[in-house]
């Protein structure tokens, strides 16, 4: 690419960002009264197991109630959602509102004139629908004290395991680990007693699909961070961060941790050849399906370090406004309020499976009270919200490639038989120059 292209590509960003920034700063109208018509990218829409009839049937239901309103729901995949985004942006066709994961949050925010609620919707409005949902997780969307993204979807890591073979290992299934110890310990329990696969995880490796929200949380768990609270060093190399690593590479050296792929990990689980598996919480429609009228399915909370509780992060997503129009603000607003109410998180939770950020609706018989009854294994899932930390999202253009040298070191750290703190010493240093 010539100096000319690549200056030409930065003016338009620039001149595309400045546009939305400056136009964002005009009064939406209180009500949409004239027909309009908002671009909707949304991953849910992209992938048939992941909720896709369910949202499409909430989109049909907010058209139902907002007759001007028309939405061009989009099916996008997850992994694809920022290069669409910034293509499709820069051409002029949209996007209106956006489904967007957390960790491109900020390079959403600096690149794609993400529009602030608290710039564009009156206070007292926005204090109202906020009312009932999850303080932590409306944090999840929030950059700088304002919500460039409204929290949508999401989940938590949720430790699924079969009753059946903590029993056959003749370990108690009503006392599952709690702590990383434990699960070290009852895996070489069952390592020994039984023909099945002791534990795996989505924290590293191919079961990890490449993100750190999980790995994050363990780091968390034992006090560490991979990233400072100022967002200018990366610090997945320090003590307790490679203390909490060094755990994961014990539990592969011992047996009890496999280095299976994705697919292999939840097809051992929902076959019943796998006894722990540490996932996200919106596997559990599948793994249910699974272990109906083969095994015992239970769930527990992500294990911690010792007295110290663990400190799930998050994976999943927010809303997030690109528009400059006022009146698409106020259609997309609409939008957002309605797919994050409490009919629709009954919806999100039961036919997708993600946490509803609206917590009252878990004991009202009008919405999930019958469901969370009959679906137990959502209840960790459920308390971990008390202790949610955000999944912190790298700063700067080069957050994947950061994010890809920090999963990268992982992997050879726990499986690869490297030394541990140099290997996390050293890419740390080299992702620190990626940094803006």
């Amino acid at each position: 690419m010539s100096n000319k292209t690549v200056l030409t590509s930065a003016v338009a960003l620039v001149a595309l960002a400045a546009a939305l920034s400056g136009a964002s700063a005009q009064t939406m109208p209180a009500t949409v009264d004239e027909p309009v018509t908002i671009t909707y990218y949304n991953y849910n829409l992209a992938a048939a197991g992941m909720g896709a009839d369910a949202t499409r049937q909430m989109i049909a239901d907010f058209e139902a109630a907002n007759p001007n309103i028309t939405v061009n729901a989009v099916g996008v995949q997850s992994t694809e959602m920022v290069s669409r985004t910034q293509a499709d942006l820069a051409a002029g066709i949209g996007p209106d509102v956006t489904q967007t994961v957390f960790d491109d949050l900020a390079y959403t925010i600096d690149n794609f004139g993400a529009v602030a609620l608290e710039d564009i919707v009156p206070a007292e409005e926005l204090a109202a629908h906020f009312e009932g949902m999850s303080e932590n997780g409306l944090e999840l969307g929030r950059l700088d004290g304002k919500t460039y993204a409204l929290a949508y979807t999401f989940s938590t890591p949720v430790l699924f395991y079969n009753a059946d073979i903590f029993r056959q290992a003749g370990l108690d299934p009503d006392q599952p680990p709690r702590t990383w110890d434990e699960v070290r310990e009852m895996g070489l329990a069952i390592e020994e007693n039984t023909d099945a696969e002791a534990f795996e995880a989505a924290i590293v490796g191919a079961g990890s699909g490449g993100d750190d929200w999980i790995l994050q949380s363990v780091i968390l768990s034992n006090g560490g961070r991979t990233l400072s609270e100022d967002r200018t060093t990366l610090t997945f190399a320090e003590p307790e961060a490679v203390a909490a690593v060094q755990m994961m590479r014990d539990l592969y050296d011992t047996g009890v941790y496999s280095a299976g792929d994705f697919t292999s990990a939840v097809e051992g689980m929902a076959s019943g050849n796998l006894a722990m598996y540490l996932t996200s919480s919106v596997m559990q429609a599948y793994l249910i399906a699974g272990a109906e009228g083969n095994f015992e399915l239970r769930s527990a909370a992500m294990p911690g370090f010792g007295d110290r509780p663990a400190s799930p992060t998050n994976s999943g997503s927010g809303l997030v406004i690109h528009t400059s129009d006022p009146l698409k603000q106020r259609a997309a607003w609409e939008l957002m309020k309605f797919m994050t109410s409490r009919e629709a998180y009954t919806i999100i939770t039961s036919q997708i499976g993600y946490v509803p950020l609206r917590t009252d609706i878990v004991t009202d018989p009008a919405y999930l009270a019958g469901w969370v009854e009959e679906h137990p294994l959502v209840q960790p899932n459920l308390d971990q919200l008390d202790r949610l930390e955000p999944w912190v999202a790298y700063p700067g253009p080069n957050y994947r490639q950061i994010n890809s040298l920090m999963m990268d070191a992982m992997e050879m750290a726990v499986f690869g038989g490297a030394d541990v703190q140099a290997t996390l010493a050293d890419a740390q240093a080299n992702a620190q120059a990626l940094m803006p």
